[in-house]
């Protein structure tokens, strides 16, 4: 069986040993098109030539800007297995960080799904002369598409490709990953053959040797789910593309996955959605539906809970947790959730309803993970991301800071040695930048990002994740930034959650109109603030919010107040409402005279 040393590989052993009809699929004009693993190999081989032919050589840099398509996947092993450098490109890039990338990494071909992504590229080649060709997936008037490419590699099919895949070692360049840069200039982030491999290894314990299928919808662009599909690949696992971000729970439903990867915001929404479904409930109904969801929020894990729990948690799963399984496909072995974190009260009822909710830690710079939750017993503990991964040590500073080291380590940042030497320390460690504790001796807790935990004007230090986290458990807010560096005391901003108020209005008889004007009702406002204040009571008198802003509109990726992995940009976001903050401090300030 062939061993895996480079991501390439992958595609041997998965002829080898999982040869199938759907090794990737993407839905097309109402239509799942699959492609089988020697048509896939195919294309991927004939990308290689191509590219060979266009004279594109080793640690050259092609790039890829699209949402996720089977073409992607080809491309990226089209270009990784001649030796050449992929760059992903996420598809909402302004245009300053996209001639950034293009000029910092010399790139020389950009392959682009669509005419806006298109346009986009072409308009910033114009403008700065830049040298790259670019190709199109989607069939476009004028435009190179990828096929010519393709067919140009299947020209030149006496090009033997093992010449060049044997040129190719464990620790050479893979790919070059630009940061999201929540502030200032995107750090192109280098990983090889080898962190990507170790990590996929590392990693494919966790799942179930029945776990066959997947639905895949957060961005290639970003390593998790970039690694997760490779991981896909090395199990023998068929991946599906949702066709966007709104199909995802008709697609659940046509898919009927094992599992899926995703991030605590949209676990958030489909628990807010089946809140709401229940609340609607009359009767008995209702109480049958809230006594499980109760159950569930006080689950633990290996039985804990005793026999009396277990078997009310039997019914519970008869009567109501089979319809939630049954609303996501109802195949769900495992959900995989990064990139920020989880609410355990999310974990707690996912579990409950058997459907276990992993979550992992890691980052870009680690390939990205480095400790995740597992389904074994003992493997996994609430409030935490989970034990470390084989073949990477963890320590934590004298500070609190997570400190890495192994394999999944990058080799450092492009072009920028004094920037890496920052980050990896003498001993090899990665300074993570967040900060943690190590639970029972082997689960890791984070506390908060430490370039996000701000003082106060008291000396008083806040970790504004944890609070917000907290903050979120109301069903009547949606999104939250707690503030306050600097000032007498913490504030957030808040964007409720207008489908729950709107329910409410109606029940207290108050009109409700647009959400700007609901925001400055009253009863609204004093509505959110005794949210507020349940849940600091949970909190100690320094770090609890004092004040609040509501806000009309959902943050979001284009709006520029989320990173494409749907964390906070909190400089902007502060940025932009930069008069609501500083009207609510100022009000304070005279209400204190």
């Amino acid at each position: 069986m062939t061993q895996i040393t480079r991501v390439f590989d992958l595609l041997k052993l998965s002829r080898e040993k999982f040869s199938k009809e759907d090794i990737v699929a993407a839905k097309r004009d109402g239509e799942w098109i699959k492609y089988s693993t020697e048509h896939f190999i195919g294309q991927v081989d004939a990308v290689s030539r191509g590219l060979i032919a266009k004279g594109i050589k080793k640690n050259d840099k092609v790039a890829i800007m699209s949402p996720n398509r089977p073409e992607w996947n080809i491309c990226d092993f089209g270009i990784m297995q001649m030796g050449a450098t992929q760059v992903p490109m996420y598809p909402t890039l302004a245009e300053i960080d996209i001639k950034f990338i293009l000029k910092d990494a010399e790139v020389k071909i950009v392959f682009v799904s669509d005419k806006a992504l298109y346009d986009k590229l072409k308009l910033v080649s114009v403008r700065d002369h830049a040298d790259f060709e670019i190709y199109s997936f989607d069939n476009l008037d004028g435009v190179p598409n990828w096929k010519e490419l393709v067919e140009l590699g299947e020209k030149n099919a006496s090009v033997d490709l093992e010449v060049y895949r044997n040129e190719i070692k464990p620790d050479d360049l893979l790919t070059l990953i630009y940061t999201s840069g929540t502030t200032g200039t995107p750090k192109g982030v280098m990983l090889t053959h080898n962190n990507l491999v170790s990590n996929v290894l590392a990693s494919s314990v966790l799942y179930p040797a029945n776990f066959s299928k997947a639905l895949s919808f957060l961005p290639l662009s970003h390593i998790f789910e970039r690694m997760v599909l490779y991981m896909y690949f090395y199990l023998g696992v068929s991946v599906y593309y949702a066709q966007s971000m709104e199909t995802i729970a008709a697609d659940l439903l046509e898919v009927k996955p094992n599992g899926f990867t995703t991030v605590p915001r949209l676990l958030e929404k489909v628990y807010d959605r089946i809140v709401e479904k229940g609340s609607q409930l009359r009767g008995i109904k209702r109480k049958l539906f809230f006594w499980a969801l109760n159950l569930g929020l006080n689950y633990e894990m290996d039985g804990k809970n005793g026999i009396w729990y277990e078997w009310q948690l039997k019914i519970a799963n008869k009567l109501i947790f089979n319809k939630w399984r049954d609303a996501l496909g109802g195949n769900i072995m495992a959900i995989v959730s990064g990139g920020a974190a989880l609410q355990p009260r999310l974990a707690r009822v996912f579990w409950a309803a058997g459907m276990p909710v992993l979550e992992g830690y890691g980052l870009t710079e680690t390939s990205p993970v480095i400790n995740v939750n597992g389904l074994k017993k003992g493997d996994a503990k609430f409030t935490t991301v989970g034990k470390t991964i084989e073949h990477v040590e963890v320590k934590i500073a004298e500070d609190g800071e997570i400190l890495c080291k192994g394999p999944n380590v990058m080799k450092g940042y492009y072009n920028r040695p004094d920037l890496s030497a920052e980050v990896i320390d003498k001993e090899g460690f990665f300074h993570t930048g967040d900060i943690g504790e190590i639970v029972d001796g082997q689960y890791l807790r984070i506390t908060d990002r430490k370039k996000e935990i701000f003082k106060t004007a008291g000396g008083k230090y806040i970790a504004p994740q944890m609070l917000e986290n907290k903050y979120k458990e109301s069903t009547f807010i949606e999104q939250v930034m707690v503030i306050g560096e600097n000032q007498r005391f913490p504030a957030a901003l808040i964007l409720p959650s207008f489908a729950a108020l709107s329910k409410w209005c109606e029940h207290k008889e108050i009109s409700y109109s647009t959400n700007e004007e609901m925001i400055k009702e009253q009863r609204i406002i004093d509505k959110i603030w005794s949210e507020i204040q349940r849940y600091n009571k949970d909190f100690g008198n320094w770090e609890q919010v004092k004040k609040i802003v509501l806000l009309p509109f959902e943050w979001s990726i284009d709006g520029g107040e989320l990173t494409p992995k749907l964390s906070l940009r909190r400089k902007a976001i502060l940025e932009k409402y930069k008069l609501q903050v500083e009207k609510l401090y100022s009000n304070a300030q005279k209400e204190n005279k």
